[in-house]
């Protein structure tokens, strides 16, 4: 088993960084929502979060054209946080076509917009790797969970056994622009014990299930 892998550096320039990444979304929003819908793979790999997310409160930080918001409304108090108005916009009127209803709003994971241990659950898909500061990123999903509460993380990394097929797609990922981290010293470092195990792409799309201590994890 590998023990050293290529993971990317974190971008000098933030915020370009950002902007950058928003203005390729705004440009290919319709277009996203038609292959999320459409696509059986991609709906494969992010669905496996549902099972493991615990309510009554959840928000799903980075919810694209929100696919999985309705998936999952009916059964949450839903809440949700995008940096991409073209995206929020598809994505509410999604949850309007399904007749759910949640809570969504523009703004940054680097600053979320919610109180202190304010949910049960914290859900992100195919995201991560999108976000210029993972620490901050990683320190307002901890801290807007309640103590006992889970992040439900999906996203490419590399696999764990090395194979080459799923590195191959990490690396394009990587090629790509998005950042590949060592997920296992994040999450020791913000002391959050977590689970790990693949859910597609030949180990390289990843299921992260985090705990933060205090509580009862359900």
């Amino acid at each position: 088993m590998p023990t050293n892998y290529p993971y990317s550096s974190e971008p000098e320039n933030k915020r370009l960084y950002t902007e950058a990444f928003d203005a390729f979304y705004t440009r290919f929003a319709t277009l996203y929502d038609r292959l999320v819908k459409w696509l059986p793979l991609w709906r494969n790999w992010i669905a496996p979060a549902l099972p493991a997310l615990r309510g009554p409160r959840v928000l799903e930080v980075s919810f694209g054209t929100g696919y999985l918001l309705t998936q999952y409304a009916h059964r949450f108090d839903a809440y949700g946080l995008d940096y991409n108005r073209r995206m929020a916009e598809i994505a509410r009127r999604n949850v309007v076509q399904h007749r759910l209803t949640a809570r969504l709003l523009v703004g940054q994971v680097e600053a979320l917009p919610f109180g202190s241990a304010a949910f049960d659950s914290v859900l992100n898909t195919m995201a991560f790797t999108g976000y210029p500061d993972a620490h901050q990123a990683l320190s307002e999903m901890r801290r807007v969970l309640k103590p006992g509460g889970r992040l439900v993380m999906i996203d490419i990394n590399f696999p764990a056994d090395g194979n080459w097929r799923g590195m191959a797609i990490a690396k394009a990922w990587a090629r790509g622009g998005d950042i590949l981290r060592d997920m296992d010293a994040l999450f020791q470092e913000f002391g959050l014990p977590y689970t790990d195990r693949t859910v597609g792409g030949w180990g390289s799309v990843r299921l992260y299930v985090a705990t933060k201590p205090g509580g009862t994890a359900g």
